[in-house]
């Protein structure tokens, strides 16, 4: 199997992992706010999520001869190592829930700040796991400083987002109150070029970006009606998922290193192949049988589907299914980064929000025609993150033996 050796090879795999996994998210936010059902995009993410893992299993889990202590994938399988794929199996499950409960928190919260409010979350409770879980090999000083820098970005993200909240209302307030009319209302007819009508068309006149006219359009064509709804759900999703995206990578820890001695003598540890591959198959079970129930019985007022309605819906289907390939190799690359430099220092791709932000400001108008004071309490945020994802990245040490 191919095993990455250095610091400079981990730090390599972090980065890209960054990349990957801050993209696929806006991917899927593309697609709610074309009209796509929720149902449909994540279904479709799934199965290339797995193909990903199953990729990555068949060719560098199975790179070269096997090793003492260090097999390859397909011998991997046959040996008693059910503890271990346990905790992996756990954190798919884990992770699952996370990425199916984001899809609507980016609705209700917005892209930039779920992302940087799971994130941190991630950071402080599984770093702190994950650190105690690698034996502390990486160093405590700079690593905890990271973790501070972190939370000092939340604070600056819930900034953010309550000035860009306040300028929004300000926006809407200043409409009439009869172009405001039918906002929030199910019924209204999604415009031309949104996927709802049945497919995307080239005559769509987009309102300006930041315009209370956006807004307002926005609304009328997205799959998940968010006005007039409370943002405390959509912050009590987030904090959820948040949650268990912190849980995953210590359970992936676990099922590679066994730091609880759960393995019998003298079977070897997963190596982070066979793990991944269990930890996504786990992934996709879970994801495929709730967004089969969700079709039939949709949660947060989203539309009703079925299975049919779900085969036959090809629109936007190439973008779930790219999203699924760069999250299945985002994910793969963190879990072999931090195989070599220690999963707390891997935990650094959770500044994936650097990367979310930039599509939303690019793909989404996010903060177009914002006050002031939110584009100084953005500037500030992703420095912020900047600082932090640096600091993550220098405390990583090197796994020995």
């Amino acid at each position: 199997m191919y095993e990455i050796e250095s610091k400079g090879g981990a730090i390599a795999c972090m980065i890209l992992s960054l990349m990957f996994l801050g993209t696929w998210p806006a991917l899927l936010t593309m697609l709610e706010r074309r009209g796509r059902l929720p149902q449909h995009t994540y279904l479709d993410y799934s199965i290339t999520n797995l193909l990903a893992a199953v990729f990555i299993a068949l060719t560098f889990g199975q790179i070269g001869d096997s090793k003492p202590g260090k097999p390859n994938f397909f011998t991997q399988l046959s040996q008693d190592n059910w503890p271990c794929v346990m905790f992996a199996m756990v954190g798919g499950i884990f992770l699952s829930i996370g990425n199916l409960s984001t899809q609507y928190a980016w609705a209700y919260v917005g892209l930039s700040v779920t992302e940087v409010v799971t994130s941190s979350i991630t950071v402080v409770i599984g770093t702190t796991f994950n650190y105690f879980l690698d034996n502390r090999i990486n160093r405590a000083e700079i690593l905890f400083t990271g973790v501070g820098c972190f939370l000092i970005a939340v604070l600056l993200g819930s900034a953010v987002h309550s000035a860009n909240a306040a300028d929004n209302e300000a926006k809407l307030n200043s409409l009439p109150s009869n172009y405001k009319d039918g906002i929030g209302d199910k019924e209204t007819s999604a415009p031309n070029g949104t996927f709802s009508n049945g497919g995307e068309t080239k005559d769509f006149e987009k309102a300006k970006f930041g315009t209370a006219s956006f807004l307002i359009e926005l609304e009328h064509r997205r799959s998940i009606k968010v006005f007039g709804k409370s943002t405390l759900l959509g912050l009590i999703i987030t904090v959820f998922a948040g949650v268990c995206f912190s849980l995953f990578s210590p359970s992936f820890n676990l099922a590679t290193n066994d730091q609880w001695h759960t393995l019998k003598e003298g079977v070897p540890h997963l190596v982070v192949y066979t793990a991944f591959f269990y930890f996504s198959m786990s992934c996709f079970v879970i994801a495929i049988i709730l967004n089969i129930g969700f079709l039939y019985r949709p949660v947060l007022d989203s539309p009703r589907s079925s299975f049919k309605a779900y085969i036959n819906d090809w629109n936007g289907r190439h973008w779930a299914l790219l999203a699924g390939i760069l999250c299945g190799f985002g994910n793969g690359l963190q879990f072999m980064g931090g195989q070599a430099a220690g999963y707390a220092a891997a935990d650094a791709v959770q500044a994936l929000p650097l990367v979310s932000t930039f599509w939303g400001v690019i793909l989404f108008g996010e903060y177009r025609r914002s006050s002031k004071k939110t584009y100084i309490l953005l500037v500030s945020m992703l420095v912020m993150f900047v600082v932090a994802v640096g600091v993550l990245m220098a405390s990583s040490g090197h796994r020995k033996g």
